[in-house]
């Protein structure tokens, strides 16, 4: 019998009361490169394993939430495919974003994990139960995170967070075995 990943104590404790999580997108949802196309349309690459953690995050009642200082139609899309409603675009004062969607939900900082990448994301982070980055944010950010995920922005960094989460709620277990048929 396979068991869920192993993560830390501390991390797992941090994350038990969390029911949202909110993302930061270039460089965490995506791998940080901002392509353009000839009529400036803003390109983005997006992670399947990222989509398909969100994805497993709603059915465990725990929301994702996006706070980006962009807003670009591919995002929009993408999140729409992904069925992620709380979202606030085209923000560089991230914190302030982050509690009207809190509100919105009906939930605290205590209720919060968030994953940034950069300076910007640091309001939000600071103030949030459990702090994520992925290995290539910023030393500023890496030293203020409570977990550092093995994957890169872009690369699945936000499924391993998405693991974290459903492990701290204890649906891990029981969601896995909805794909291998019980057999774990």
């Amino acid at each position: 019998m396979r068991a869920a990943p192993v993560f830390d104590a501390a991390v797992l404790a941090k994350a038990s009361p969390v029911r949202v999580l909110l993302l930061d997108v270039d460089g965490v949802l995506t791998n940080g490169g901002l392509y353009f196309a000839a009529e400036g349309e803003s390109l983005k690459c997006f992670n399947t394993l990222d989509g398909h953690g969100l994805k497993l995050l709603q059915r465990a009642g725990i929301t994702p939430a996006v706070v980006t200082g962009r807003g670009s139609a591919a995002l929009r899309t993408r999140l729409a495919a992904l069925g992620v409603v709380h979202a606030r675009f085209d923000t560089e004062d991230k914190a302030p974003a982050a509690e009207a969607i809190l509100a919105e939900l009906g939930l605290d900082w205590s209720q919060a994990a968030a994953m940034g990448d950069d300076w910007p994301d640091l309001p939000m982070m600071q103030r949030a139960a459990l702090r994520c980055a992925p290995p290539n944010a910023h030393a500023e950010v890496l030293s203020r995170a409570d977990f550092i995920t093995r994957a890169r922005g872009g690369e699945g960094a936000v499924r391993e967070v998405c693991d974290v989460l459903l492990t701290a709620c204890g649906a891990y277990q029981t969601m896995i075995a909805g794909y291998t048929g019980g057999t774990l």
